[in-house]
C-alpha cells in the first residue's frame, strides 16, 4: 500500500490492475481488505483503487468527528492525487453506502455508477445516534474489545457454508487493530449523518443494490425497497451471507457484479 497525502492527513491504498477505474469504499470498523475477493476478480479487467478512510486501518487518525462528507471529500481529493480522471464505478458496504450518498450530492461528476452494498438510505434514529455516541465514549475509555464483541454477531450470517473461518478471523482483527480515536471520530460522524431517502428518486446513475439474505443490519426488505426507489436500479439478494456479503459469498457478488459491470459497458 502506498500513503497518498488528502487535505489534513493521508490515506493508506491499495491499487491493483488496469482498465476503467473502481473505487472501493469499506464499512465500518474495517478496511481494505474486506474487499479482498473483490479485488482480485475485478482487477483482472479493471484499475482497482481501494483506501483505507481516513482514521482506519492504516490511514492515520485526523480529527474528529469525521462527517460522510469529509470521508466524501478526501475520496475526491485521493482521486484528483492519483490522477485519476474518468468517473468511477463505485461499491461501498455499510458506512461506504453512507458516503456514497455524499458522493452524489458534491462529487457527481466523479461517479460512472454505484455498488451498494448491505446499507441504508435513512439517517440513525435518535436512540441509534445516541448508542452511537456512547459506543465512541466507550471504546476510548476502554479500547476497542466492547465495539469488537458488539460487532462479532451482527457482522455475519449463523450458518453460512460458504463464510471461511479465516475471514472472519481476519475481520475481528481488523476491528481489534483498529485506532479508538479513529473509530470514535467515525461513529460520531455516522451518528450525525444526513438522510438521503429523498435523494434516491433523483439518482440518474446505474445502481446494483447487493443485500446479504441474512442481514441484520440492513435487512433485505429495507434494502430492496431502497432498490424499487432508484430508476432503474438492480437488486441482488446474496444466499448464504450476512452483513459482509462480499466476503461471506464472494462467488456470488462477484458474479453479480460481471453481470452488472457488462450492463455498463453495452
Amino acid at each position: 500500500m502506498q500513503l497518498v497525502p488528502v487535505a489534513d492527513t493521508q490515506l493508506a491504498v491499495l491499487q491493483q490492475g488496469e482498465g476503467p477505474p473502481v473505487l472501493l469504499v469499506h464499512g465500518f470498523p474495517l478496511d481494505h481488505s474486506m474487499w479482498k475477493y473483490q479485488i482480485e476478480h475485478l482487477a483482472r479487467t479493471h484499475r482497482v483503487i481501494a483506501p483505507d478512510l481516513r482514521g482506519l486501518g492504516q490511514s492515520p487518525v485526523a480529527g474528529s468527528p469525521v462527517t460522510m462528507e469529509r470521508f466524501a471529500d478526501d475520496l475526491a481529493l485521493l482521486l484528483e492525487a492519483l490522477g485519476v480522471q474518468q468517473p468511477v464505478l463505485y461499491l461501498g458496504l455499510s458506512m461506504g453506502g453512507y458516503i456514497a450518498w455524499e458522493m452524489l450530492r458534491r462529487h457527481r461528476q466523479r461517479l460512472r455508477g454505484l455498488v451498494l452494498c448491505d446499507t441504508k438510505a435513512q439517517a440513525d434514529t435518535p436512540e441509534a445516534a445516541q448508542a452511537r455516541r456512547q459506543m465512541a465514549e466507550t471504546i476510548l475509555r476502554q479500547g476497542m474489545q466492547p465495539l469488537e464483541q458488539a460487532m462479532r454477531q451482527k457482522l455475519w450470517a449463523p450458518h453460512s457454508t460458504t463464510r471461511r473461518d479465516e475471514d472472519l478471523e481476519h475481520v475481528q482483527q481488523v476491528i481489534a487493530r483498529t485506532n479508538p480515536r479513529g473509530a470514535a471520530a467515525a461513529l460520531l460522524g455516522m451518528a450525525q449523518r444526513a438522510d438521503a431517502t429523498e435523494l434516491l428518486p433523483r439518482i440518474d446513475l446505474p445502481v446494483l443494490v447487493v443485500c446479504g439474505e441474512q442481514d441484520v443490519l440492513s435487512p433485505p426488505e429495507q434494502m430492496e425497497a431502497m432498490a424499487r426507489a432508484i430508476p432503474g436500479a438492480h437488486f441482488a439478494l446474496i444466499p448464504q451471507a450476512g452483513h459482509m456479503a462480499p466476503l461471506e459469498n464472494p462467488a456470488e457478488v462477484n458474479a453479480r457484479l460481471d453481470r452488472f459491470v457488462q450492463s455498463l459497458d453495452n
